[in-house]
């Protein structure tokens, strides 16, 4: 209910903006949702959201596999963590923009330069916050598990995965947000289709229905992967942490 109260606030204030500003600097939110009908009527609206949440779901699965793999490494032994930790900073505050544009240089401007670039933009996010969760591992339970003689994959999915699911959890939740802002930026440089290049076109043009047209749905589509999808991973994985598999 305190949602939909927040959604309806903000058309209200939306709706406010639009008529003091003018549709020169705020189109109103009835021909914004013209123009949004006019691209799906068109099926430009689907392919392009489409082309974009898979860019989305690829650059963010690729980053967390590798990522959480790295850190927990990194977390189970110093030397390695010593070792790598200074390309993992390196990686962590090179902008973004530089690492799109070097992946497109280097690999030329398709679609695995791009996938490249979104995940090495994510990786390191994960990286550092699996690490934190393998360092976090309670020595306690290892010992209990060597005790009882568990085996690699019952030491897995009964003491370490419980203690790393919050962590991982974190970074997924933390991830998507970050993977999605990126997304938009490498179809903006590079990409013929999705969102970015749409915004792109519509910045061009200057025109702000077409860029809140295809902006909107996007958001919307983040906003219940993050209430439909990544809040209850993260309470189911608290809850795993807690009573165990």
């Amino acid at each position: 209910m305190t949602r939909l109260i927040s959604i309806f606030l903000f058309m209200a204030l939306w709706q406010i903006g639009a008529r003091l500003l003018g549709p020169h600097y705020l189109p109103d939110p009835e021909a914004v949702a013209a123009t949004m009908w006019a691209e799906a009527r068109s099926g430009a609206l689907a392919f392009n959201l489409g082309m974009t949440l898979t860019r989305v779901l690829a650059g963010f699965s690729l980053a967390m596999i590798a990522g959480s793999a790295l850190g927990v490494a990194l977390g189970r032994s110093p030397w390695l963590d010593r070792l790598l930790d200074p390309w993992v900073v390196i990686l962590l505050n090179t902008p973004a923009l530089v690492v799109i544009m070097f992946a497109y240089i280097w690999g030329g401007l398709n679609e695995v330069s791009a996938l490249a670039a979104i995940a090495l933009n994510k990786l390191p996010n994960a990286v550092i916050t699996l690490r934190e969760g393998a360092r976090a591992l309670d020595p306690a339970l290892d010992e209990m598990a060597q005790v009882f003689a568990f085996s690699r994959w019952r030491r897995w999915r009964h003491v370490v995965a419980p203690q790393l699911a919050p962590f991982f959890a974190a970074a997924a939740r933390g991830g998507l947000a970050l993977v999605w802002k990126i997304v938009l930026v490498v179809e903006l440089l590079g990409r013929p289709n999705g969102v970015g290049f749409k915004m792109n076109e519509a910045f061009q043009l200057f025109d702000l229905r077409l860029l809140l047209a295809y902006a909107l749905p996007f958001i919307a589509l983040m906003m219940l992967a993050e209430t439909f999808v990544l809040r209850p991973a993260e309470k189911a994985a608290s809850w795993w942490r807690r009573h165990g598999a």
